[in-house]
C-alpha cells in the first residue's frame, strides 16, 4: 500500500514544498507531484490536469491531495476531484504536513489524512523570549 500525494497550490508553492521535503528526507519523494495554479489559469484545464495526475499517482489505494488555502481556486479544483477519484483533500499545507504524509504513506488514506493533519498542527509552534527570573 502506498498512497499518492498531489499538491495543488498557488504559484510554485507545491513544487517548493516537495523540493524541501526531498532535502529533509534525502530523496526526491516518489509518487508525489505538484500542480501550480497561477492567477490566470483556466480552472477547467487545471482540473483535467489534476485528474490526470490522480490517475498517475494512484496505485489502487487513493491519493492525498494537499492545497494551500481553503476556498481558493486550488482548493476548489481539489474538492472537485472527490466526485471523480478516490481522494482525500486537506487544505493549509505546510512542510510538517507534507513530511508527515510522506513518512506515513503506507497507511490507509483516512489514517494518512489524520496523520498529515496532526503533523501540520503540531508543526506550528510559537517560541517567545522568556525573561530571566
Amino acid at each position: 500500500m502506498s498512497i499518492g500525494i498531489l499538491l495543488i497550490t498557488h504559484a510554485k508553492l507545491g513544487h517548493s514544498l516537495l523540493h524541501a521535503a526531498g532535502a529533509i528526507l534525502s530523496a526526491r519523494p516518489e509518487q508525489a507531484e505538484a500542480i501550480d495554479v497561477p492567477g490566470n489559469i483556466d480552472p477547467e484545464a487545471a482540473f483535467r490536469q489534476a485528474l490526470e495526475a490522480c490517475r498517475r499517482l494512484d496505485s489502487g489505494d487513493g491519493v492525498l491531495v494537499l492545497t494551500d488555502l481553503h476556498g481558493s481556486t486550488p482548493s476548489n479544483i481539489a474538492c472537485r476531484l472527490i466526485e471523480h477519484h478516490n481522494v482525500l483533500v486537506l487544505s493549509g499545507v505546510n512542510l510538517p504536513m507534507l513530511v508527515r504524509a510522506l513518512n506515513y504513506r503506507a497507511s490507509p488514506l483516512a489514517e494518512l489524512g489524520n496523520k498529515a493533519l496532526h503533523g501540520a498542527h503540531d508543526g506550528v509552534v510559537m517560541t517567545t523570549h522568556q525573561e530571566a527570573s
